[in-house]
C-alpha cells in the first residue's frame, strides 16, 4: 500500500502522519489495502480551478476524486486507485458549520472521495444508491473515530 499525501496550501497545518494512519485503516476496511492512493490538500482557489476544468463548475468544492481505474487506461495499472483533492478552506468552513474538528471533516472527505474511487455515487444516480453511499460513509467514519485511538 502506497499513500502519497501532499499539502499544497499554506494557511492550515495538516497532520499528515495521523491522516496516513487513518487512511491505512480505511483502505483495509474497504479491502483496498494493496492499492495506491494520492491525497492532496489545497486551498479554495486551486480546487475551484480543478472543478472548472474537469466538471465545468466555476466554484470551489470540498473534495474531488479522480479515479485511475476507470476509462480506457483503467486496466493499465490496477494497483493505482486514484487521486483525492480536498480544499482545506472549504473543509474548515464545513467543520465549523457542522460542529466537527478539522481532522474529522478531512477524514469524512477522504472517506467520501475514496468511496467515489471505488464506485459509489450520490449525484446522477438513484436515491437508493445515494443512500447506500451515505450509509457506508457513516459506517466507515464511525469505525475510524470510535474505540480506535490506540491504533493512531
Amino acid at each position: 500500500m502506497k499513500i502519497r499525501i501532499a499539502n499544497r496550501q499554506k494557511q492550515t497545518k495538516i497532520d499528515s502522519r495521523r491522516i496516513r494512519g487513518k487512511v491505512i485503516r480505511l483502505l483495509r476496511l474497504i479491502d483496498c489495502a494493496e492499492k495506491e492512493i494520492s491525497i492532496t490538500f489545497v486551498d479554495d482557489e486551486a480546487i475551484r480551478l480543478l472543478n472548472r476544468q474537469y466538471l465545468r463548475l466555476d466554484k470551489p468544492t470540498n473534495v474531488l476524486s479522480f479515479s485511475l481505474e476507470e476509462g480506457e487506461c483503467g486496466k493499465v495499472n490496477p494497483g493505482l486507485l486514484g487521486d483525492i483533492v480536498i480544499s482545506v478552506d472549504t473543509a474548515l468552513r464545513d467543520a465549523r458549520l457542522g460542529g466537527f474538528t478539522l481532522e474529522e471533516e478531512l477524514l469524512f472527505l477522504i472517506i467520501h472521495g475514496l468511496l467515489h474511487l471505488t464506485g459509489y455515487e450520490h449525484v446522477g444516480t438513484s436515491r437508493a444508491n445515494a443512500l447506500k453511499m451515505k450509509k457506508r460513509e457513516k459506517e466507515l467514519f464511525l469505525a475510524l473515530t470510535t474505540d480506535d485511538a490506540r491504533f493512531d
